[in-house]
């Protein structure tokens, strides 16, 4: 029983990619953050997203590297309203959590 448990826990993909991304333009006031949950937990990552004071969205990305890869692609895009004119990604240590929420502002 133990062989089979060391089995599955090799095989299974032990690669998460977590990263910090800040994202600036006109991303406030224009559903950014409940955008960027929804597609979050679309594409199965954990995190968090808040806005912060000066104007920008903050937020933390972790799951397989593809999916990290893929999210920051849509935040180049954001939701309709918004136009977003930077993104800035830093690799990052950060505890993810169990799931992907919103933050208050800092």
């Amino acid at each position: 029983m133990a062989t089979s448990q060391a089995d599955n826990y090799f095989s299974q993909p032990s690669q998460t990619q977590t990263v910090r991304a800040v994202i600036k333009g006109r991303v406030q006031g224009v559903f950014y953050r409940n955008w960027t949950i929804e597609n979050a937990t679309q594409l199965g990552l954990k995190g968090w997203v808040r806005n912060r004071k000066d104007g920008s969205v903050e937020a933390l990305f972790s799951g397989s590297p593809d999916s990290v890869q893929e999210m920051e692609q849509r935040c180049r895009r954001g939701p309709p309203a918004a136009m977003v004119t930077g993104l800035e990604v830093f690799p990052s240590n950060d505890d993810p959590g169990t799931g992907f929420e919103k933050k208050p502002t800092i």
